[in-house]
């Protein structure tokens, strides 16, 4: 079936449009989730709550504003950022550290099917090893602009700017 067509019946509230964008999904977006919390349960949990938000926020998904996947990893992104900063985390002393992720271009061969299924690979594709450093803290690892400038010991305008460009690129990535 056409995404399209597929996300258009999940618009108008169609279950079975619902089940098969989850069972195209969710492995993808719980393994995002679980690299910022690194707590397969609590990850299985928020990745439940993300798929549920995007159900009762279906209407809110604009395709000009970029694709169908990346909307969802953003809210999964952002709901797995706020569990990390929430008091009740931080109670149990779950500070994430860098010793748990993997470099993101070299990672497993699973990890590299992973983001060949979901596109990452060809967008991080031709990135200075700068912009692969600056994504995976503030991306994947979950980090402020604030805590990357401090973990690479440079300037947060420095964290900014490269950001931004490396943003630009995976853009221009996407339209090729």
């Amino acid at each position: 079936m056409d995404l399209d067509l597929l996300i258009q019946k999940f618009q108008n509230k169609e279950v079975p449009a619902f089940e098969k964008l989850y069972a195209m999904y969710s492995e993808n977006i719980l393994g995002v989730i679980n690299t910022i919390v690194q707590e397969p349960e609590r990850a299985q949990e928020i990745c439940q709550d993300v798929f549920m938000k995007i159900w009762d926020k279906s209407d809110t998904y604009n395709a000009s504003k970029g694709r169908f996947f990346t909307w969802i990893l953003n809210i999964a992104r952002n709901a797995a950022i706020d569990e990390v900063r929430s008091k009740s985390f931080k109670q149990q002393k779950r500070n994430l550290s860098t010793d748990y992720f993997v470099d993101i271009l070299e990672g497993s061969e699973d990890l590299n099917s992973k983001m060949d299924t979901i596109g990452l690979k060809s967008l991080l594709q031709n990135l200075k090893k700068k912009c692969v450093q600056i994504i995976s803290l503030l991306y994947f690892q979950g980090l402020t602009q604030k805590e990357a400038a401090e973990e690479l010991d440079i300037p947060i305008g420095t964290v900014k700017t490269r950001n931004r460009s490396c943003i630009s690129q995976i853009r221009e990535n996407m339209n090729k």
